[in-house]
């Protein structure tokens, strides 16, 4: 295996090793199961490279076709989309792109993160998707997009509560670092530490399939 588990590539060969490795790992039944997780929630980071953001989007849709084909069903949840249904749902979405020009940033931001707060608004979306779908694995795309309105952190923390039954794959642009001294830290965009997240495993140095 030459994925590089801190953070994919996606360049010719590595894009093709890639897919066929989360292909192998996501269809396999120790992963539908959630064995081997030592009573873990069974969240799992998918770090890729910012650069590649618009690769990962195509070899995502290929990821679940073919995993389609092994009967594994995909709940896709783009963070990013949510978001704008959250806002739009409150009427809030105009008024806010109206007074973008006037309205300082730190009043948006605070505006942004109130609306979509995690635990009060987005999380109880996203659990009522769920609830309404037949489907082994969640997928969660859109965290570079959300970024700094919704943290990744955030999310994983507040699902634990809602999504523990399928396991949850986040597509993350950035690294997922572990360190003896440090424990473990999402770090977005390669740049910048979203703050720690101990409880997710990285799917990159998981074992395929045999």
């Amino acid at each position: 295996m030459t994925i590089n588990t801190a953070c994919a590539e996606l360049r010719g060969p590595q894009s093709r090793e890639l897919l066929e490795h989360l292909e192998s790992v996501i269809s396999s039944q120790r992963f539908i199961e959630k064995q081997g997780l030592n009573n873990e929630v069974p969240f799992f980071i998918c770090p890729y490279r910012p650069e590649d953001a618009v690769e990962m989007e195509v070899l995502r849709a290929q990821l679940v076709k073919r995993l389609a084909q092994k009967s594994v069903r995909i709940l896709e949840i783009n963070l990013y989309d949510l978001a704008l249904e959250l806002l739009e749902g409150r009427k809030l979405l105009g008024r806010i792109l109206q007074a973008e020009g006037s309205m300082p940033k730190s009043k948006i931001k605070e505006t942004l993160q109130g609306v979509l707060d995690p635990e009060r608004h987005l999380i109880p979306a996203i659990a009522e998707r769920a609830k309404d779908a037949s489907f082994d694995v969640m997928f969660l795309s859109g965290v570079g997009e959300v970024f700094p309105y919704i943290r990744s952190h955030n999310v994983l923390n507040n699902l634990q509560s809602a999504a523990k039954d399928q396991p949850t794959v986040m597509f993350f642009p950035g690294s997922y670092q572990h360190q003896l001294a440090t424990g473990a830290s999402l770090d977005l965009f390669g740049k910048l530490q979203d703050d720690k997240y101990y409880r997710a495993y990285n799917i990159l140095t998981m074992k395929a399939a045999a």
